[in-house]
């Protein structure tokens, strides 16, 4: 089941992205430049499963928190979200706060399952 988005929201992800950088599955599998993967789902998204490698920093909380996480505003960051975009609202906002390298994953972790990639779910402690 899709959700249906409001307009007012796609039209504010459609600013963003006319100001952003997006990067599909495919250039992210096939990229050798070292990158910080960030997943900025909701914290019970998280828990259902996320990719490989990647640091959870809800969009929530990821203006807060960020330059804790990663402190050099040159490394590439991927941000990846449900569909793609809320992580190009995020990105856009990285970048406001002087972040220069941040790209947004195409189709997110929906697309990320629907190729039947490898998922990490975390375990219950």
């Amino acid at each position: 089941m899709t959700k249906q988005h409001a307009p007012g929201f796609l039209a504010l992800v459609t600013q963003a992205k006319a100001q952003i950088k997006e990067i599909s599955i495919t250039e992210l599998q096939e990229h050798n430049q070292p990158y910080v993967l960030l997943d900025i789902r909701e914290d019970h998204e998280w828990a259902q499963g996320h990719l490989p490698e990647a640091m959870h920093l809800g969009k929530g909380i990821i203006e807060r928190d960020i330059e804790q996480t990663v402190a050099d505003k040159k490394q590439k960051l991927v941000l990846y979200c449900g569909g793609g975009f809320r992580s190009a609202l995020s990105a856009q906002t990285l970048q406001h706060m002087g972040y220069q390298n941040v790209y947004s994953l195409i189709g997110g972790y929906r697309e990320w399952c629907e190729r039947n990639l490898p998922v990490e779910v975390p375990t219950a402690i």
